[in-house]
């Protein structure tokens, strides 16, 4: 049986193990998915602790994304511009880091018939969703982006403004994407933004779970087509395992 798991800090709410074991179910690969909880403190020991404990693959989630890099031997062209891997392989006893957010981003935006370019889009957060967002929508010809954070950050020119410059400048755009965890459960009751700061076409927040958070519930009163990051999870996790086990080639 092959070995593959879910690398992060606090992952109770984490869907991520159902939708892999109905992907290999799908796909006839007989394997488990493990949750591994490693705090901070303890995390490369950890982490290079899962060869030898038979791993195959992992997917890598808050906060770890950027923390994992320095213990790849190889790391993907697309991960490495973005700065966050999110899939893990073990294989010949090297460890290559890959970032299918990517794709599963990409997916998410052709499966609602969002085109992107000449269009204007901010994104909330400047983590490893964060910059795998700012990937794919730079590369669809986005015309215009606001990266709003709480820290200083520049992605590739793209510099971020803070929450509140944000609201004391009423920015509208066409799209609003949330890359932060806030609103995640157990928090079910806090938004990244005040409703009356949503001036926007479309809402999509990558949070999973709950499936309909404040931000999409603020978006829903507006009458602005709300998404959550439902599909975008399991887009990814299929891609993980395209790399994990050679789907599709």
């Amino acid at each position: 049986m092959i070995k593959f798991g879910l690398v992060g800090e606090k992952l109770s709410h984490s869907r991520s193990p159902q939708i892999h074991r109905e992907i290999m179910a799908e796909y006839g690969i007989n394997g488990t998915y493990d949750l591994l909880e490693f705090s901070k403190e303890t995390f490369s020991q950890d982490f290079n602790n899962l060869k030898n404990a038979g791993y195959k693959g992992v997917n890598i989630t808050i906060p770890y994304k950027e923390t994992v890099i320095p213990l790849m031997d190889e790391i993907s062209e697309e991960a490495k511009y973005i700065g966050a891997v999110n899939t893990v392989l073990f294989e010949n006893g090297m460890t290559k880091g890959f970032n299918t957010d990517y794709h599963g981003f990409l997916s998410l935006l052709d499966f609602n018939n969002i085109t992107i370019k000449g269009r204007s889009a901010v994104i909330l957060g400047s983590g490893g969703v964060a910059k795998s967002v700012s990937k794919a929508l730079l590369d669809l010809g986005i015309y215009d982006l606001t990266i709003v954070s709480r820290g200083k950050h520049n992605f590739h020119g793209n510099y971020t403004i803070s929450y509140e410059y944000f609201k004391e400048a009423g920015i509208k755009s066409d799209l609003i994407i949330n890359c932060t965890p806030v609103g995640m459960y157990p928090n079910l009751n806090e938004s990244p933004l005040p409703k009356e700061n949503i001036k926007t076409d479309i809402v999509i927040d990558m949070i999973y779970n709950p499936p309909e958070t404040l931000l999409l519930k603020y978006a829903q009163e507006l009458e602005i087509k709300g998404i959550n990051g439902s599909l975008m999870l399991k887009e990814q996790a299929i891609k993980a395992h395209e790399i994990w086990n050679k789907l599709y080639k």
